[in-house]
């Protein structure tokens, strides 16, 4: 069994159902401080929603742990300012579902025709023990590298993602501490590993609207004023609203209405009010900013009498391509001679946070069918490749 392969193991027979980290992280930073990590545990969130995080970064192996000629190259090294690559990702899943749809116990590994089963065995703590091993690997290979590197892991990114890598993003910016490369390990390959990787994901904006209105009976309708009559003229503006057209990196930005909702339940009455939940899906050519005031200005048009309440989810991010993405791309094609995509798609992820202090940050992982499914899988045989291409970035990345 390969190093990877036990470790994935290790991470996935533990519950870790989110905000639990279930000792995940403890294992993980056994394994970086004897690499000469200095491991930092920072707890966040009320007692009854506790977030575990690790910030772990390469301190250097010991002076008496190191030849002659190792310390000379430690000592020049120390006095350069090297750039640092961060390995990020999450130890929480997502809750099982129905166990008995289950295979085999979701918190057991198990193994059937070439294929790993278990809650998170994609998303992503094969990840996580694959970036671990490359690190290993590396640094057995060059103890002092020409580059600096770190880890920020979280348990709370399947959750609210309040508490978790937010926090750990927050207190680096008050230390002053500069990172330039991040690796999120998010399953973002579909077909075969490294099809595709993700440098930028959409910002996301939701609205929940109240639109007033005046309850009455039905029958005497000039005794009311209907709500949902009231607004339909605004919404089928703001559906055929091209709120931007995206570029090269991002399809346009979307509007869409997830729930709405109006009346008592009684067919004769008139609501008194019509409440509408949205989001917008946006791209790097448009603010936060600008949709709110884009869409309030069609609510105010058509002189509603309302109320709005906003929640930022994330900004956009984009990387567009340069070092680091030509190291990802190159490293998957040695690897695995597949040319990678680069796709904005999909989601958001932590790399939201990340992107506000690092300027280059790619997503990539396994194949991401599985995910948050009953029978959530990986192939064992992706495992030791995707290893070698963590590895092969950090190989690429020291070499600049």
């Amino acid at each position: 069994m390969s190093s990877t392969l036990r470790l994935a193991e290790q991470l996935i027979s533990r519950p870790s159902v989110t905000p639990d980290d279930a000792g995940c992280q403890a294992i993980l930073a056994a394994r970086l401080q004897a690499l000469g990590f200095e491991c930092e545990t920072i707890l966040s969130g009320p007692d009854n929603f506790r977030v575990t995080n690790l910030w772990a970064k390469f301190k250097g192996f010991s002076s008496s742990a190191l030849s002659g000629r190792a310390q000379a190259a430690t000592d020049s090294i120390a006095n350069q300012e090297l750039k640092t690559l961060v390995f990020a990702g999450h130890t929480d899943v997502v809750p099982t579902g129905p166990l008995e749809q289950w295979s085999s116990p979701p918190f057991t590994p198990s193994h059937r025709n070439g294929v790993l089963f278990g809650r998170g065995a994609a998303d992503m703590k094969t990840s996580i023990a694959a970036m671990v091993v490359a690190v290993e690997e590396f640094l057995a290979a060059t103890p002092q590298p020409n580059l600096s590197i770190a880890f920020l892991i979280t348990s709370d990114e399947e959750g609210p993602s309040v508490d978790g890598t937010a926090v750990v993003v927050q207190q680096l910016k008050a230390r002053g501490e500069v990172l330039d490369y991040c690796i999120v390990g998010e399953p973002t390959s579909v077909d075969r590993l490294g099809d595709m990787i993700k440098n930028g994901r959409r910002g996301t904006l939701s609205g929940k609207l109240s639109v007033k209105g005046v309850q009455g009976h039905i029958a005497y309708p000039h005794l009311a004023d209907n709500p949902i009559h009231r607004f339909a003229p605004a919404l089928g503006e703001l559906v055929a609203t091209e709120w931007d057209a995206g570029n090269e990196f991002f399809p346009a930005t979307s509007w869409q209405v997830s729930n709405v909702h109006a009346g008592t339940g009684a067919s004769n009455i008139i609501p008194g009010e019509l409440v509408l939940d949205f989001n917008f899906r946006f791209s790097t050519e448009s603010t936060a900013g600008s949709l709110k005031t884009r869409l309030e200005a069609v609510l105010q048009k058509h002189k509603l009498d309302y109320s709005l309440k906003w929640t930022l989810g994330g900004q956009p991010f984009l990387t567009t391509p340069g070092e680091l993405v030509q190291a990802v791309s190159a490293s998957i094609k040695a690897e695995t001679g597949v040319v990678t995509e680069l796709s904005t798609t999909g989601g958001t992820s932590d790399g939201r946070f990340i992107a506000s202090i690092c300027p280059q940050l790619i997503e990539f992982g396994p194949i991401n069918a599985s995910i948050h499914k009953i029978d959530e899988h990986v192939l064992v045989s992706s495992l030791e490749p995707l290893k070698n291409i963590y590895k092969g970035v950090l190989e690429r990345l020291a070499a600049l």
